[in-house]
């Protein structure tokens, strides 16, 4: 996925967001002089960034260590967003360009207790034949291309894997060597696909959601019938998927991701 770069940035409108981000992850608050120069900014353009923004009230100033820290100005400026839907507003966009570029059925998985994930939003293709997923539906946590990236992930050795694997149901079970061969490829790559193993006919790609501990808290995943894809269709989709997870997984962890 690519943001196309407008013709021309506004330079200030830049910096100061370099600014916020970079305080943003700041254990603590931060002066003038050390913001300069790890963002290698002129140190009188620094200064009246930090002084603009204390001023908007995004960036609280400390008298007494001379130093500067995110204000609560910015939680009030993201709180609409955040009662408003949350996570899914902010990630429905992604789903929606991903059904209409790859012409599939987009979703977003989110990690319930007892190893399950369930369906809390989802964009549809255009096409009067597609497959039909409802908001709500629950699967377990392993399965299909969402399971190899979750397990990717999970930190859970060959044998608890095994044991999780063993309980699962597939229309053409594949051995557990060729599924745990994918869950190490989901690590590597960023994606998985499965094709056809869980549901006969349906291919899906997923991409896991990372929190700020590094371990899976939702996945994106994309659903087709099998014979629409041909060619390297299944890897672009999961290079798509794979960079889509990454972003959301920074946003989500505070640029940790």
């Amino acid at each position: 996925m690519t943001t196309e770069q407008p013709e021309k940035l506004v330079g200030a409108l830049v910096g100061g967001l370099r600014v916020l981000r970079y305080l943003s992850a700041a254990p603590s608050g931060v002066g003038v002089t050390r913001v300069a120069r790890d963002l290698q900014l002129n140190s009188s353009t620094c200064y009246n960034f930090l002084k603009t923004l204390v001023y908007e009230g995004l960036v609280t100033f400390d008298e007494a260590t001379k130093t500067y820290s995110i204000a609560l100005g910015l939680v009030e400026l993201a709180k609409g967003v955040l009662e408003q839907g949350s996570y899914v507003r902010l990630i429905h966009p992604h789903l929606r360009d991903i059904a209409r570029v790859h012409g599939v059925t987009a979703t977003l998985w989110q990690r319930t207790s007892n190893e399950r994930v369930v369906l809390v939003d989802r964009a549809d293709t255009d096409s009067s034949v597609r497959v039909h997923m409802s908001v709500g539906q629950r699967l377990p946590m392993y399965i299909a291309a969402l399971g190899r990236c979750m397990a990717a992930h999970s930190g859970l050795d060959e044998d608890e894997l095994r044991r999780r694997f063993d309980s699962l149901r597939w229309d053409d079970k594949p051995p557990f060597r060729e599924y745990l061969a994918g869950v190490r490829e989901a690590g590597e790559n960023g994606y998985a696909i499965d094709a056809g193993k869980y549901v006969k006919g349906v291919s899906t790609v997923s991409a896991a959601v990372l929190d700020e501990f590094g371990k899976p808290a939702m996945a994106i995943s994309a659903v087709g019938f099998s014979a629409q894809f041909s060619g390297d269709a299944l890897k672009r989709l999961g290079v798509d998927l794979r960079d889509r997870a990454a972003l959301i997984t920074r946003a989500l962890s505070g640029g940790r991701g």
